[in-house]
């Protein structure tokens, strides 16, 4: 399946010049969500992995389906004050200001295995500062997931020492 087709693209939102990626079209079509959960548990099924992290908020989606799929725990980084319990927090630079993350600060042991998951990767804040969370807790990332990478926009370039898996991209449009 083409799941890169089934991805609507918005030209100018949320600014000019910015091409959106809308995965909400490729979640409503149950081909397509079933597809992208399919080939994530299939890539980590004999991983022997603890956890899922799921970055807020479409990382819950990906992720909450892999972990379950996997038998495994879900962790969600949410935005700031969205955690009820004791949290650690990492704050990351935006293209206009910053923003902050949280996790639970037993979220995670010392040593766990954990793939990171997200619907998207562009610039490299969200995931970058996830990473740094995660370490912090001392858990081991195994890989960070996406569905899509916007290779151009290099947000590897924030998480360099992490291996990266992506169903698909988009370059260069």
């Amino acid at each position: 399946m083409d799941l890169k087709a089934t991805i609507r693209s918005i030209p100018d939102w949320p600014i000019d010049g910015v091409v959106f990626r809308d995965l909400t079209t490729l979640m409503k079509d149950p081909d397509a969500f079933r597809e992208s959960c399919d080939v994530l548990y299939n890539r980590y099924k004999d991983m022997n992995i603890d956890k899922i992290v799921g970055i807020d908020a479409r990382g819950f989606v990906f992720g909450a389906v892999l972990a379950y799929k996997l038998g495994i725990g879900f962790v969600p980084v949410r935005k700031k004050g969205k955690l009820p319990y004791d949290t650690i927090q990492e704050t990351y630079t935006l293209e206009y200001g910053t923003d902050t993350l949280e996790i639970h600060k037993d979220a995670v042991e010392k040593g766990e295995k954990v793939v990171i998951v997200d619907d998207l990767i562009a610039t490299g804040g969200t995931i970058g500062a996830t990473v740094k969370l995660v370490r912090k807790l001392g858990a081991d990332i195994i890989e960070c997931a996406f569905v899509v990478d916007l290779p151009d926009l290099k947000g590897r370039d924030q998480i360099q020492d992490c291996k990266v898996y992506s169903i698909t991209e988009f370059e260069g449009e």
